[in-house]
């Protein structure tokens, strides 16, 4: 079958879905992602390193830590070990920060059965090789299928079951095309799917993962402009430039730039960019307010993961030519104490462009030649 053609398949196939999975991460997200398996009909055990949070959650059916106000449906099972978490998983969901990706693979690995698939749902690229997450998990997990799921996808609103869509990504090989209904990503995107979410699939792992990375760092950028003062004609321009930024980089590491059209580039760009419950925006804004970094989130250490990947995708971005203005400068003000409005200033002055691609254009900005701003 050719995925590609249009109306290639007007008939729902029948798909068998995974029937145990395994969550790694008893975060938000995991724990989100724990009940929208179990909603589903799934058996689930949900991995964790604390003991309390995880007792709650298989005995009180909450979170306390995570999602204090959501009731979790019952059966999640919940254990410390990791062993015992993906002993016999069909599929084993990663819900970890991107920077303990690699250890939990390397713990993981001798314990997973046969073809067992690994949908990887932290967003990142790894900041000393430049690899994208799977691409990490793939190193460390020789032979089985790596997928990511991404999207416009808060984990509070996902686990009270409003209706939320998200994208699994897996490669299609030559035998998925001619059974697409065996496929890791239509296994997954069934095992998962209910009443209130719903997953699309995709076979551009590189479009997926790069919308999902890069959007932490321009929802920074959102925030730090709202936190200043600014409102919706500068946030839409940033959501906008901010989603050509993502196509390039998707574009030039072999992903289509229509994958970051979707739900896990357009979809989750927009979302992460227009609410304080994302972690990326409230640090934007807390900064944009004059408040230093060590004291956002009042004091607390709170990991938001735009900070990182702001390293990592510029140092990437460098690595293949690709120019990402607004990176840059979110870049630039988190780790090299860059002032923040002028940094915003020279950006808004910089060279103007075409906006289509195929329209070569470089004009000298008149501020940006009054400032001495160049490309």
């Amino acid at each position: 079958m050719n995925m590609n053609a249009p109306g290639a398949q007007t008939v729902p196939a029948r798909v068998e879905p995974y029937r145990k999975i395994a969550v790694i991460g008893a975060g938000s997200w995991g724990t989100a992602l724990a009940s929208v398996a179990r909603t589903a009909g799934r058996s689930v055990t949900l991995w964790g390193r604390d003991e309390a949070v995880l007792s709650a959650v298989s005995r009180g059916r909450m979170n306390p830590r995570y999602l204090p106000d959501v009731e979790l449906p019952d059966g999640i099972s919940t254990t410390t070990s990791l062993e015992t978490a993906v002993e016999g998983a069909d599929a084993v969901l990663i819900v970890t920060p991107s920077r303990t990706l690699r250890d939990i693979c390397r713990r993981i690995a001798s314990h997973l059965g046969q073809d067992v698939p690994v949908v990887l749902c932290a967003k990142g690229i790894e900041a000393e090789s430049g690899l994208l997450m799977t691409q990490v998990a793939e190193e460390e997990l020789s032979g089985q299928p790596v997928g990511a799921l991404s999207g416009p996808t808060f984990a509070r609103e996902t686990a009270l079951n409003h209706p939320t869509a998200a994208t699994v990504a897996f490669p299609f090989h030559y035998a998925h095309r001619l059974a697409p209904q065996d496929s890791p990503a239509a296994r997954v995107a069934v095992s998962l799917s209910s009443g209130a979410f719903r997953l699309y699939i995709s076979d551009d792992l590189v479009g997926v993962e790069v919308g999902g990375a890069v959007k932490n760092v321009i929802a920074i950028a959102c925030g730090m402009m709202t936190g200043s003062g600014f409102a919706e004609n500068t946030r839409a321009a940033l959501i906008t430039r901010g989603m050509d930024e993502m196509k390039a980089l998707a574009e030039a590491l072999g992903g289509r730039r229509e994958t970051v059209t979707g739900l896990s580039g357009a979809g989750d760009l927009t979302l992460t960019c227009s609410s304080m419950t994302s972690r990326n925006m409230s640090l934007g804004v807390q900064l944009g307010q004059g408040i230093a970094r060590g004291d956002c989130f009042s004091g607390e250490p709170v990991v938001v993961e735009g900070e990182i990947n702001a390293i990592s995708v510029i140092d990437l971005a460098r690595r293949v030519r690709v120019s990402m203005p607004i990176c840059e400068a979110v870049h630039d003000i988190l780790h090299e104490a860059a002032d923040l409005r002028e940094t915003f200033a020279a950006l808004w002055s910089r060279p103007i462009e075409g906006e289509p691609k195929g329209l070569s254009l470089l004009f000298d900005h008149p501020i940006g030649v009054e400032a001495g701003v160049r490309a």
